[in-house]
């Protein structure tokens, strides 16, 4: 028996092609289903696809797993058929994730962006600068990412803490947020977007951060209320590192570009080099053990 799989790219064609009895069937995604493709028992997403490309899962009558390229499923959560098996490339955007973080903290506390303008305008501004060295780093969220930051964090001497849906060892729970806040240097967010995350950093979150400290957003941008953010850097309390952000694309004339202490980077916290190959590794995997008849280890239950 042959699987028939939709996938958005030649190189996922070669890579899924490559699995014992499956057929890979090429399909733009804003496109209509190909031929040959409307018998398709899985669906590969483009990476990041946004959430009116999920239109296509309706349009596949066999469709019975969705395997996406990315960690969030935001977009796909509750617009794929009742019954159709829903799966996250998890484990693969990590380290490049917590790669990411850990830049935006080292170029806050060193001062990279202020050296890069003096530079730039030809002026030597030696003096002292903060490190990341000793620093409390308070990580809102216990999966892949969070692991992976507070891995690499050791080498800095920079201890962190956990914080998941439930207390659990190793891990505080979220209702101890509150009592966690006010002793954090630095606040990243790794969270999955539900109902019970957009919106959480609001102005009450943001008002028991610690003065100074910095707010660093590796997860969504509808996880962080906008407005209450701008409030806190434009009075210099708190400093930010974004890569994600509410509304995204940010428009050319909002007042976030221009906020005191804001590092600002365009969503490509897990887009480097090779994300591609870690993408379809997680997603082969995932669709070979479907194929075999077991679950995939990535499955989304309920909102993640």
């Amino acid at each position: 028996m042959v699987t028939t799989v939709l996938v958005p790219d030649d190189y996922g064609v070669a890579v899924i092609s490559a699995l014992d009895g499956v057929r890979a069937v090429r399909y733009e995604p804003d496109g209509p289903v190909p031929p040959g493709g409307e018998d398709a028992e899985i669906l590969v997403p483009r990476f990041l696809s946004p959430a009116n490309t999920a239109h296509i899962a309706w349009q596949l009558p066999k469709l019975r797993l969705v395997q996406l390229l990315t960690a969030g499923a935001e977009s796909w959560v509750g617009n794929i058929p009742e019954g159709v098996l829903l799966s996250t490339a998890r484990g693969a955007h990590g380290a490049s994730t917590a790669e990411w973080v850990l830049t935006g903290l080292l170029s806050v506390y060193r001062e990279f962006t202020e050296f890069a303008v003096a530079q730039r305008e030809h002026r030597w501004t030696q003096h002292q600068t903060d490190t990341l060295c000793g620093k409390r780093i308070l990580l809102v969220g216990a999966g892949d990412v969070a692991v992976e930051i507070q891995r690499k964090l050791i080498a800095f001497d920079a201890p962190a803490t956990l914080v998941g849906t439930r207390a659990r060892a190793g891990v505080h729970g979220v209702d101890e947020l509150p009592e966690l806040l006010g002793d954090a240097d630095a606040v990243v967010l790794t969270v999955p977007v539900t109902s019970q995350t957009v919106g959480m950093v609001d102005a009450a979150f943001l008002a028991r951060m610690a003065d100074g400290a910095i707010l660093v957003n590796a997860a969504r941008g509808s996880v962080v209320d906008t407005d209450a953010l701008l409030a806190e850097l434009t009075t210099h309390r708190l400093r930010a590192v974004l890569d994600v952000i509410d509304p995204e694309p940010l428009p050319s004339e909002h007042p976030l570009w221009d906020a005191p202490g804001l590092l600002l980077t365009p969503h490509v916290g897990g887009s480097s080099r090779g994300n591609w190959e870690r993408a379809y590794t997680v997603a082969a995997r995932e669709i070979a053990r479907y194929l075999a008849g077991e679950p995939p280890r990535n499955l989304v239950h309920g909102e993640y």
